[in-house]
């Protein structure tokens, strides 16, 4: 009787799992939800999840098709596949799709879920939004910053000219462009510049970059903490403690900023722009309003150009010929006597396709940003109730033999053609709530390449191809930095200025 018991336990409680998920699969038919696989009581398809996401969930996708459903713990996930799907998303369903889930990373770094990326649908939201697009990403505010982006990019020609002046020198590309990035988007917020060897010494920027290191590390849809409520009643590994130490931290940082520009009024930042609109309407521009917009540019601005620009140009060393013909449209329509400059970029047909073409192929939010559902919509003929998750997998979609041919190949010419449809081709997101900066995105992005390009021979450090294997991060980084071996060219003699600083 001993030895039986147990047995007799574990029956009675397999059965009655069982008939539990029988059931459930019963309810979800009925209900007419996206189909979804095996899940375990509690943690739904947690354990399912593995990374990269973006590539766990097209395996999922092509069992269960372009539109299918998973449970993360108690919240339902509804994933887009397809282009007819995610065009379904962001027209017909696009204002009840408009919404952002509320995770706990946006109570602490979307100041209470009341930044541009954070906030849910609404006045605030559009507010929000019409003053990004009219004050800080606006057509005439980019150009004002124009110097900002020429001058970051000739430091950083000027940095491998010293090394490769004479003959091929090995260099390391993603620091290169995370220091290039993040002294744009700091000098157009605050005046700034966080990275050179002349600040190694300055602690304020040492632990500003610290912060926004650990930032970017906490952030993502993959922690279980935002999905087991039991997690979150014993702040399991004390997530929600060190998140929002991390937090003040960050927060100390930009409220100095501001402090510094309150008492100093002769610079033309971003956050003195900001400051004048809280003159004039102090009860809406409050200082954490400010700081959030701050922290969005930083944690949004910066990683995502860099990885986009590293994956471009591992892929142009690994294709010798693309980048060949690149320099020969550079040096057709600019000659060998100046530096590409933004107006450039509209007239330069193949490098435009080249950087369409990396970001199909190494979308820097492979997911896009998640959205949930305000009220139950239809998708593909689903089902999908309130307060649903929504993901996008753009990757998946970028890489959708039906729509692209050869897919997974680099092959910038499939773009000679021209625009293509937005829900085929999503790096910026779509929609209401697709990324505002995209414009500032593609400047920073086209002009650094243009740049490289022109300036530089670039070959590979040995016979084998660079390896594109995707790390871990909600950017999408490459698994093995960028390494590469470069020779400045005639023009960079002609094009840089000897008074660059050194850094």
């Amino acid at each position: 009787m001993e030895i039986v018991f147990p047995y007799i336990t574990v029956s009675v409680f397999l059965v009655f799992i069982t008939f539990k998920f029988l059931s459930k699969a019963r309810t979800n038919r009925r209900r007419n939800l996206p189909p979804s696989p095996p899940a375990l009581p509690v943690i739904g398809h947690l354990h399912l999840i593995k990374q990269p996401l973006h590539r766990t969930l097209q395996t999922f996708s092509q069992n269960l098709g372009s539109v299918f459903s998973l449970r993360f713990g108690s919240l339902l996930v509804v994933v887009v596949s397809s282009p007819s799907a995610a065009e379904e998303c962001f027209t017909k369903n696009d204002v009840v799709l408009a919404n952002r889930p509320r995770l706990t990373i946006g109570k602490y770094f979307g100041y209470n879920y009341s930044t541009v990326s954070a906030a849910p649908y609404g006045d605030h939201w559009r507010n929000l939004r019409r003053l990004m697009a009219l004050e800080i990403f606006s057509t005439n505010r980019l150009n004002h910053f124009l110097s900002i982006r020429q001058d970051e990019i000739k430091r950083l020609l000027h940095r491998l000219h010293q090394k490769s002046s004479n003959d091929f020198a090995r260099v390391e590309l993603k620091s290169k462009f995370s220091e290039l990035t993040f002294n744009i988007v700091m000098r157009m917020i605050a005046g700034k510049r966080y990275y050179g060897d002349d600040l190694v010494e300055c602690e304020e920027a040492k632990e500003f970059r610290e912060v926004v290191s650990e930032a970017f590390k906490v952030g993502g849809l993959s922690n279980p903490y935002d999905f087991l409520p039991v997690l979150r009643w014993i702040d399991f590994k004390g997530f929600e403690k060190n998140l929002g130490k991390l937090h003040k931290r960050m927060d100390s940082r930009l409220q100095g900023l501001i402090d510094e520009h309150r008492r100093d009024k002769s610079k033309n930042t971003m956050i003195d722009h900001l400051l004048s609109l809280q003159e004039s309407q102090p009860e809406y521009y409050t200082d954490s309003i400010i700081k959030g917009l701050m922290l969005v540019m930083i944690l949004a601005g910066t990683d995502t150009s860099a990885v986009t620009m590293e994956w471009a140009m591992s892929l142009l060393v690994n294709h010798p010929g693309v980048l060949k013909k690149a320099r020969a449209e550079l040096d057709t329509h600019l000659g060998r006597d100046r530096l590409i400059d933004e107006p450039d970029l509209s007239k330069l047909h193949y490098l435009q396709a080249i950087i369409s073409e990396t970001f199909r192929l190494c979308p820097a939010a492979p997911l896009l940003v998640p959205h949930m559902s305000s009220n139950d919509c239809t998708i593909g003929g689903f089902n999908v109730p309130r307060g649903t998750i929504l993901l996008v997998n753009s990757w998946a979609i970028h890489r959708d033999p039906s729509v692209w041919d050869d897919p997974t190949s680099f092959k910038p010419e499939r773009f000679d053609g021209g625009e293509v449809e937005g829900h085929k081709l999503m790096p910026f997101g779509m929609g209401r709530r697709a990324c505002p900066g995209a414009g500032l995105a593609q400047r920073v992005i086209g002009l650094t390449l243009g740049s490289l390009i022109q300036c530089f021979e670039w070959e590979r450090v040995g016979e084998e191809l660079v390896d594109l294997s995707e790390g871990k991060g909600i950017t999408m980084p490459k698994a093995v930095p960028l390494e590469a071996m470069c020779k400045s060219r005639d023009i960079v003699k002609k094009v840089l200025f000897e008074d660059v600083n050194n850094e």
